[in-house]
């Protein structure tokens, strides 16, 4: 009975679908661990106030968010060279976000329970998030404008939300006036300057030239002077504000408002107020800019870097893909030279993609790159446009480690049409490149489609040859703004792959990072899976436009 039921194939099955499974619960529980400690960071935490009596019986208070707690048994603690008390089996430790790092040197401690008197979390505690030194806890005394005292008490509280609010509006108006009119303006100037390098290179630049080039320069440094002179009105105001407040110990600090981001009561709020303020720090991280070697703020250029990246990877694999699937499948002559070409093929799929970056840097960056430099810009020497890692070859260089994926699925969609469907067409008179255009393709395109699925998801995540061809840590502006040509494919970018390792290994301040590790890859898992819903919605649809056709 077993025997014939092991012949019959079924236990193997079974095995198989026990297999992928297992897979699919794995990848399921990765996916849920992320998406829990990623989201989890965003949820505003309630600041405890813990009165302290320390082993040698120091009193001290400390003030700050619970984010991890650790039980070490008796044994282990005392390895640690930690006193148990009382003959207790467990020592049961907190790790306390403290902030004020300014003030502390750093904002993260443990703590052990043992050797806590009392906790309580009042609804006077405060947030602040800064633009600098992280967080601060404390309590609030009191607002000042000008040095002196304008609220204090339980008035400074709504008076401190209206003027950060207006420092907030004066802080965008900085922020763009800077970015945007005087980065305009010296992207201009520059361009000048490169338009006149050029001319003396040419040996014309003659008197008409300089004078026009005088004006020009002269009416581009007027405008840079109105810019300045309003940029020096905007920081007078925003300067005139600061906070009173009081850290864990007693002392009394100011913070400039200018340099606070946000101002929360977490204790003082309730589980509604607390989801809105969730919803904000989401769409703050997704859509802010990042601070403080990128353990703060947003991780908006690494977003805007990844999906430009792919996009314009998927723009130059898929043309040359298909290409060269076409013409090995339908116009090379079947023998073993098409043969040894599919198995190097294959083989590239399986290079370590740190020798793909290593071979964009040499071939892309150096040879194209420093060529196109000296055909096109030599104003710019010493200086390198395209002789540099760049967006052009990082996109380049992925879209040459996904080419092999390309071609594959392309000749396996193009092996699938019947025959009798080439020869119909060609005995109704139409040529071999009019059935191949209007008929082959069309029909395996949800096979292009899959194999570009396959690309995008693979592009996404690299990492390593990233850093050899484009990712920076920290990009000044982003590859697409309002200076002609707009898109600029020689800049250098940010990528969430290489965010993730930047913040998870290169932070100094590893506590700080942790979190934002986490939801930063749950990012990146949803744009991958956003791209790929994207492509499969078009893959879809050219399936059920082409089904009467195969039928």
């Amino acid at each position: 009975m077993m025997k014939a039921w092991f012949k019959s194939g079924s236990p193997w099955i079974w095995m198989t679908a026990g297999a992928v499974s297992i897979n699919l619960l794995l990848v399921l529980c990765l996916l849920i661990l992320i998406a829990i400690r990623g989201l989890g960071h965003f949820w505003p935490a309630d600041i405890v106030e813990y009165h302290y009596q320390d082993k040698s019986g120091q009193d001290s208070v400390i003030i700050g968010e619970q984010v991890d707690e650790s039980l070490l048994h008796e044994a282990q603690a005392r390895a640690a060279g930690h006193e148990v008390l009382n003959g207790a089996e467990y020592l049961l430790q907190f790790l306390i976000k403290t902030g004020n790092r300014d003030l502390y040197g750093s904002d993260f401690r443990w703590i052990q329970d043992q050797y806590v008197r009392s906790k309580d979390t009042p609804d006077d505690l405060i947030a602040i998030e800064r633009r600098e030194w992280g967080n601060f806890y404390g309590r609030l005394r009191a607002v000042k404008q000008d040095g002196g005292v304008i609220a204090e008490g339980e008035q400074a509280w709504p008076v401190a939300q209206e003027k950060l609010a207006a420092d907030l509006a004066l802080f965008a108006q900085i922020k763009a006036l800077q970015n945007d009119d005087v980065g305009s303006i010296n992207y201009d100037l520059e361009r000048l300057r490169l338009k006149q390098r050029a001319l003396e290179l040419k040996n014309q630049w003659d008197d008409a030239k300089k004078q026009a080039f005088a004006e020009q320069k002269a009416a581009y440094e007027q405008e840079y002077k109105v810019i300045q002179e309003k940029l020096a009105e905007l920081n007078k105001e925003i300067k005139r504000y600061s906070l009173v407040v009081v850290e864990a110990g007693g002392r009394e600090i100011t913070v400039p408002l200018h340099r606070v981001v946000k101002l929360t009561r977490p204790n003082a709020m309730n589980v509604f107020d607390k989801s809105i303020e969730y919803v904000k720090n989401f769409s703050t991280f997704v859509s802010d800019e990042p601070r403080e070697a990128n353990t703060e703020g947003g991780i908006f250029p690494a977003i805007f870097g990844t999906v430009l990246m792919v996009m314009l990877m998927a723009v130059v694999v898929t043309p040359f893909g298909v290409i060269a699937a076409v013409y090995l499948r339908e116009y090379a002559q079947q023998g073993v030279v098409t043969r040894i070409i599919r198995i190097a093929v294959n083989n590239l799929a399986g290079v370590p993609s740190i020798v793909y970056g290593v071979f964009g840097l040499g071939f892309f960056v150096y040879i194209i790159g420093g060529s196109i430099d000296k055909l096109f810009y030599p104003e710019a020497a010493p200086a390198p446009v395209f002789g540099t890692p760049g967006l052009l070859w990082a996109s380049l260089t992925l879209a040459l480690l996904t080419l092999p994926v390309v071609i594959v699925a392309t000749e396996e969609g193009l092996s699938r049409i019947p025959k009798s469907i080439r020869e119909g067409s060609l005995a109704l008179g139409a040529t071999k490149a009019e059935t191949l255009w209007r008929t082959v393709l069309p029909m395996a395109s949800p096979a292009i489609m899959t194999g570009l699925i396959l690309a995008v998801a693979r592009a996404a995540g690299e990492v390593a040859p990233l850093m050899l061809v484009g990712v920076v840590k920290l990009a000044p502006t982003l590859p697409l703004d309002g200076n002609f040509p707009y898109l600029h494919l020689d800049r250098k970018f940010m990528h969430l792959g290489f965010h993730i390792y930047d913040v998870g290994f290169q932070s100094p301040n590893v506590e700080a990072a942790r979190p934002l590790v986490y939801a930063t890859s749950l990012l990146l898992v949803m744009v991958i899976i956003g791209l790929n819903m994207f492509a499969i919605a078009i893959r879809n649809n050219l399936r059920e436009k082409y089904r009467a056709l195969e039928n």
